[in-house]
C-alpha cells in the first residue's frame, strides 16, 4: 500500500503545471472628457480609444447616466440607462454590452455614435462611457478577477435648438475659517497660522459652466496678491468649490478650501472674489474682511518681560541688602 501511494504522489508531482498568476487591470481612454453642443435630429460619430497596458482581458463597453453630488466634483453614476440621447457603437464586431477581447500592450478603436431625436427637450444631458472587465470569464493562464474595474470618459450633451445657451452662476460662500474662537463677529488668526479661504461657486443655469476669475488679497500696509482660479466645469443645477492655482500651505482642513494663505500677517485684510460665469454676465464680486494679530509674539514678549522684572527686582533687592551692611 505505502508503495502505491509513493506511485500516486509521484504521478501527481509529474503532471504539467500551466502558470497562473492574478489578473492586472491597467487601462486608458481617450478622449476622457468629450463636450458636445448639438441641435435635435443631429448625430455625431466619436472615435475612442482603449488602451490595455495590463494583462490580457475580456472587456466590454457601455454607456451610463451620471448626477453630480457634493462640492468637490463628485459624480453619482446611474446602474441603469435613461435619458433621452441614443448610443451605439459603430464598430462592425463590437456592440454594447458585448464582450471583445482585447491583449496585453495592444489598443481598440470604439466608435460611438451620439443621436439626438427630433423634439429633445433643450438643456444639458451628461453620460458616461466606460469600459469595464468582465468577471467570471477566466482566460487560459490567468485567474479571472474577482473584482469589477471600470474607466470612462464623460459625456457633456448640451441641446439646443438656436444655439442659444443659459449661462449663468453667483457666488454662493465666500469665507474664511478663522483659528481663533473668541466669540467675535470678526475673523481672527494669530500671525503666524495659515488662513484656509473657501470659495463655492453656484451655476444657476440649464448648461454647464467654466468660470474664471481672481482671488485678491490686501494689507493694510499696501501687500497686495492675486490667485487665479483654476477654470473647471460646473454641471447644471449644482454647486462646487473652486480651486485657486497657487497655495501657500500644504496644511489639510477640516473644511474643503479653495486657498490657504501663509506667512506674517498683521492687521487687517481683506479678499476679493471676482469671477466670471459666462461672456454676457457681468463679473460677480465677494468681499471679506479678517485681522491677524502676533499673539504668541506678544506672549514670549509679556513672558520675556516678566523674567526680566523679575530678576531685575531680585538683584535689586542684592544690592539693598549689601548697602544695609555696617
Amino acid at each position: 500500500m505505502k508503495y502505491i501511494v509513493i506511485a500516486l504522489m509521484l504521478s501527481i508531482a509529474a503532471l504539467p503545471v500551466s502558470p497562473v498568476s492574478a489578473q492586472q487591470f491597467a487601462m486608458s481612454i481617450t478622449p476622457p472628457l468629450l463636450e458636445i453642443t448639438i441641435k435635435p435630429g443631429k448625430s455625431v460619430l466619436i472615435a475612442y480609444t482603449v488602451s490595455n497596458v495590463g494583462d490580457p482581458a475580456i472587456m466590454s463597453a457601455d454607456v451610463r447616466p451620471f448626477k453630480p453630488t457634493g462640492i468637490l466634483g463628485s459624480l453619482i453614476q446611474s446602474d441603469t440607462f435613461e435619458g433621452p440621447i441614443r448610443f451605439n457603437l459603430d464598430n462592425s464586431n463590437i456592440g454594447l454590452g458585448k464582450p471583445f477581447f482585447l491583449k496585453s500592450k495592444e489598443g481598440q478603436q470604439l466608435l460611438l455614435k451620439i443621436r439626438v431625436p427630433e423634439g429633445t427637450p433643450e438643456g444639458d444631458y451628461y453620460y458616461t462611457f466606460y469600459v469595464q472587465n468582465e468577471t467570471g470569464r477566466p482566460l487560459e493562464g490567468v485567474t479571472a478577477s474577482l473584482n469589477q474595474a471600470r474607466i470612462g470618459g464623460n459625456i457633456l450633451v448640451t441641446v439646443t435648438n438656436s444655439g442659444t445657451l443659459e449661462t449663468r452662476g453667483n457666488i454662493g460662500t465666500f469665507t474664511v475659517f478663522p483659528t481663533l474662537k473668541l466669540g467675535l463677529k470678526a475673523a481672527l488668526f494669530e500671525s503666524t497660522d495659515p488662513v484656509p479661504v473657501q470659495l463655492i461657486l453656484q451655476n444657476t443655469g440649464r448648461n454647464f459652466i467654466k468660470p474664471e476669475g481672481i482671488i485678491t488679497l490686501q494689507g493694510g500696509f499696501g501687500e497686495k496678491a492675486n490667485f487665479t482660479l483654476v477654470p473647471q466645469n460646473i454641471l447644471a443645477k449644482s454647486s462646487r468649490l473652486a480651486v485657486a492655482s497657487t497655495s501657500g500651505s500644504l496644511v489639510r482642513f477640516k473644511e474643503p478650501t479653495t486657498l490657504v494663505l501663509s506667512g506674517f500677517y498683521v492687521g487687517k485684510y481683506t479678499l476679493t472674489a471676482d469671477v466670471i460665469f459666462s461672456g454676457s454676465q457681468k463679473p460677480v464680486q465677494a468681499t471679506l474682511t479678517f485681522y491677524a494679530l502676533p499673539f504668541k509674539l506678544l506672549l514670549a514678549s509679556g513672558v520675556a518681560l516678566a523674567i526680566g522684572l523679575v530678576i531685575i527686582a531680585q538683584f535689586k533687592r542684592k544690592d539693598d541688602d549689601t548697602s544695609d551692611l555696617p
